[in-house]
């Protein structure tokens, strides 16, 4: 696998080819105004199947030195198959790995506060097996 590009924008990657319907319904929701305040999440995409079955781990090693972005998402199988359709959305800089699930929803709010260090990524995590709904 190529190193992940350096975007302007955090980057959502696809995992996952088992549901295209899935992630366009994902990537709609992501890029929705919210529903409370009109805000736009704003991210790219990374829709390859070369990064097919990446894992968490995986994908960290392949951020690339000058990368602008304190933390990355992902739409994988988890995405696809359970309810709600909850994205994986992985520190890069406070707790290397710490990860949580997000609904697509919620991912404005995720987006804009963490991109301008308005918040930190520990004021959203989650434990595992709960999805954080935004506030």
């Amino acid at each position: 696998m190529q190193p992940l590009p350096l975007t302007d924008d955090a980057l959502i990657v696809r995992t996952d080819y088992s549901d295209d319907a899935v992630w366009t319904a994902v990537v709609e929701a992501v890029r929705a105004p919210s529903e409370d305040d009109g805000f736009l999440a704003y991210v790219d995409l990374l829709d390859d199947p070369a990064y097919t079955g990446a894992a968490k781990e995986e994908l960290m090693a392949l951020v690339p030195e000058g990368y602008g972005h304190t933390f990355l998402m992902v739409v994988d199988d988890v995405t696809v198959r359970e309810p709600g359709h909850p994205l994986l959305v992985v520190d890069l800089s406070e707790e290397p790995g710490l990860a949580f699930r997000a609904a697509p929803r919620a991912i404005q709010s995720i987006e804009n506060n963490l991109s301008i260090a308005n918040m930190d990524f520990t004021d959203f995590y989650v434990e595992e097996g709960e999805v954080q709904q935004g506030f």
